[in-house]
């Protein structure tokens, strides 16, 4: 699989749940690609705006799309990678602030 068709069968998947890729496709395919890259590193899609540790058990909170998604989408309109996005947020219909991380620090293992 490349890039490409893991952004078209996930478009499948989370457009339906409101969940939209960034429009901005010279951010968007590059992280599909980094998506691709720790899914053959760690054997699962880590999300690729965080380190993760190499245990899934470790890392499942940030296994894209990670459980912050959805708040962050909330809030902010987007998640804290900015690949995904809602509706509006493609539209310009609301202010693009810098998503803070909510990962808590007792999550990454140094």
């Amino acid at each position: 699989m490349d890039a490409r068709q893991l952004y078209e069968a996930l478009k499948k998947i989370q457009e339906p749940k409101g969940y939209y890729f960034n429009e901005d496709m010279s951010m968007t395919m590059p992280l599909m690609e980094s998506l691709l890259a720790n899914k053959q590193r760690y054997g699962y899609m880590a999300c690729p705006c965080r380190l993760a540790n190499g245990e899934f058990e470790d890392d499942k909170d940030i296994v894209c799309p990670c459980v912050y998604r959805e708040p962050d989408v909330e809030e902010f309109g987007a998640c804290f990678c900015g690949l995904y996005v809602s509706k509006d947020w493609n539209e310009g219909k609301i202010e693009r602030k810098v998503v803070p991380e909510r990962r808590p620090p007792e999550k990454i293992k140094w």
